[in-house]
Formats: C-alpha cells, structure tokens, sequence
C-alpha cells in the first residue's frame, strides 16, 4: 500500500474555523484513502502560518521522524513561510507543498497585518525558497499557478493543478422575490464585508435581508466595526451574523437563500462559489484572483452569476440590478441550474492529487497542460 504523511494545521478539524482550506485538505485525505493510499495525518498546533518557537519546533520533530524518502503532503500554511524547517527537510523527504493562498501575494501579507516593504520581501523570499526545495507543488487553481511561475521563477514541470471538487445536492428554494442574500466567510477585513455592508447601505429602500456566516472571533475589532456600521446605517435588523457554520447549518443557509454574494480583495479560487452553484445559486462576486476560473461560464448562456470590479460601487450597482430585474434573476438562475451539472467532484481532485503523488514516489515529473477553456476539469498537470 502506497503512504503518504499529510501535515495540516491542527485547524482542519475545528468546527469553529471552516475555511476552503480545511475542506480541500479533510476531502484530499478521504479521496486519497479511497484509491488505497494510506494516509497518516500530522496535524499540527499553532497559530499558521505564523506559529511560534514551540509550534516550529513541533513540525521540526514531525518532519525528522518520518521515514527517508517518504512522500509527505504539506499544506503551505505550515511550509511556505518557513525555509529554515522546509529545506533540510526536502532534502531527505519527498515533499509536496499544497499552495491555498501564496503567502508572498501582498495582500496576504497586508491581511496577516505585515504590510511593510520588509515583511512582504521575507514572505516572499520565504516561500519562493519553500517550493523551489519541494519535489511538486500543487495549487487549487490556474490563477495561482500562474501567480507563482510569474512571482517565483518556478519550475513549470512540477507546479500542477488540482481544483476544488463540489458535491451536488439539492436545489436551493430561497424566495420568489430574490431578496435572501447569504455571505459565507470568515469576518476578516479580507473577505470585504465593509464593502459589501456600504453596498447594502445604499439600498435601504429596497428589501433585502443579509446572513453572514463566518467565524467572529479572528478580528474582534472588525467585527465590532462593521456591527457599529449596521447601527449607524439602519440596517442591523436586516444583517444576521451566523457565526461559523457547517454541516446541516450551513446547507439549511444555502437552501433557503437566492443569491451568493463573495465580496472579498483575494480568493486564488472560491470554493463558496461552487457550493453555491452545486445548489444553483447564482453568485454575486468581485474579480479578484480565481474566483471567474471557480464561476466558469454555461454555453450559449454565460456566466451563471455577476463578476464586478471589487473597487467603486460594483457591488452596489449589481446587487440594484439583482433586486430590481426579475429577467436577470431568472436568466442567472436558470445558469447556475446548468453550471451545477458541469461541476466536477471532489473524487476527481483526489484522483489529480494522487497521479501526482505517485510521480513524485517514482522520482517522475508530472508534465501536462491547462486546458483553455474557460470552465477546465478540476485537474490541469502543469503548464506549458
């Protein structure tokens, strides 16, 4: 039986942090052990990717006692951002380096509160020495592949593609109105919920009602302010902060709402935008990094929902059109119904991870080509 040692942020399993991140990685393993490898997980304490003396010291030890050559799965909020642990460790470990969110992007840097010219060079060169030491890298998306060859002068043979699969499930009801709006996201100032409550804002003469459902406690600061901002608009009976939610909570959230709405200043992929359209639900999202790649288009129908520049009152002038043009509902409605059955699922994720896996335990390079069309299968290889 094949091995592989997954090293995951002791996060994936926390109820009260659902994240893409931890569901790409809690679904890789399931997927992985149903094509028979066996997977033996290192989840690991620690405030990643920025841990302490104690937690790098945990994943020193975690590395050093893995077998030599051993073929090791390493998300990258535990590997980019420290080459000190990361390079010795590649040079006896076959490791693969699962890139969510490039550390070295300078929003991620800003969103960690590090937004000196100094701290976004030492991300950067960090990570850049993380994965040119791996054996293969993989991405969730094409946005990101390309974000790295461009940043980091990478290899092109072993950077490799591996998208978020979706599990279709039962069409969303929501209303007939169109008035039920859902944002799934942590409540960080990344994910644009002050861009997105200044939108809604300026609406307060049509009806609408909002849940936000997303982890609280991250910025506290954050939360308060956009509380306060609800206040001040007069439009706190219509805001519902849910808190982080999962499992039936979440789906019963999905179900009941119309549109989707992703408001945030970086997403390299959006796996909320495929939950929603696995539902049928259109999406309401800015452009940013691979959220058009997550939305994909309907042949002869377009997009299944609307892309808006995440600066300006884009999001206020889409979501007008959404709650004012019932052609429009219906046109992204009838999208999404046909988007859902295009989606790939998460058995084909695992299927792309594990090819590349097996190459890398054969000492091979994995050699292939994104595809150019604008809704590719969820597994790419690399570019050419």
């Amino acid at each position: 039986m094949r091995t592989v040692h997954v090293v995951v942020p002791d996060s994936v399993d926390d109820p009260a942090r659902p994240s893409g991140g931890n569901t790409y990685d809690r679904r890789v393993c399931a997927g992985l052990k149903d094509l028979g490898w066996a997977v033996r997980l290192h989840p690991l304490p620690g405030r990643w990717p920025h841990p302490d003396a104690s937690s790098l010291a945990g994943l020193t030890r975690t590395l050093a006692s893995l077998p030599l050559g051993a073929v090791v799965l390493v998300d990258g909020l535990v590997a980019s951002g420290n080459p000190d642990v990361l390079l010795p460790a590649a040079r006896r470990l076959r490791l693969v380096v699962l890139v969510h969110l490039p550390l070295g992007h300078p929003l991620a840097v800003e969103a960690a509160g590090r937004s000196s010219s100094e701290a976004r060079f030492a991300a950067a060169e960090g990570e850049r020495l993380v994965l040119h030491a791996a054996a293969a890298v993989l991405t969730t998306s094409r946005w990101t592949t390309q974000w790295l060859l461009a940043s980091y002068d990478l290899d092109r043979n072993r950077l490799h593609v591996a998208r978020p699969g979706a599990d279709r499930t039962h069409p969303a009801t929501g209303t007939s109105s169109g008035t039920a709006l859902l944002n799934v996201a942590a409540v960080v100032p990344a994910k644009g919920h002050t861009e997105l409550l200044d939108a809604l804002a300026s609406l307060g003469d049509r009806s609408w009602r909002l849940v936000i459902a997303g982890a609280l406690d991250l910025t506290p600061d954050h939360v308060a302010h956009l509380r306060e901002k609800c206040r001040e608009a007069g439009i706190a009976d219509r805001v519902s902060f849910a808190g982080p939610l999962g499992g039936a909570a979440l789906d019963r959230e999905y179900a009941a709402a119309d549109l989707v709405v992703v408001a945030s200043r970086i997403e390299t992929y959006g796996l909320v935008v495929t939950e929603a359209l696995a539902r049928g639900l259109p999406v309401l999202a800015t452009a940013v990094g691979g959220v058009a790649e997550a939305m994909g288009t309907v042949p002869g129908t377009g997009r299944p929902g609307l892309l808006v520049d995440p600066r300006g009152d884009g999001l206020g002038a889409a979501l007008r059109s959404w709650l004012d043009d019932v052609t429009l509902r219906d046109r992204l409605r009838s999208a999404a119904r046909e988007r859902s059955s295009t989606l790939e699922p998460w058995s084909a994720t695992a299927r792309g991870v594990s090819d590349v896996l097996s190459e890398v335990a054969g000492g091979r390079s994995r050699q292939g080509a994104v595809g150019r069309d604008e809704t590719p299968h969820p597994v790419d290889g690399a570019l050419r």
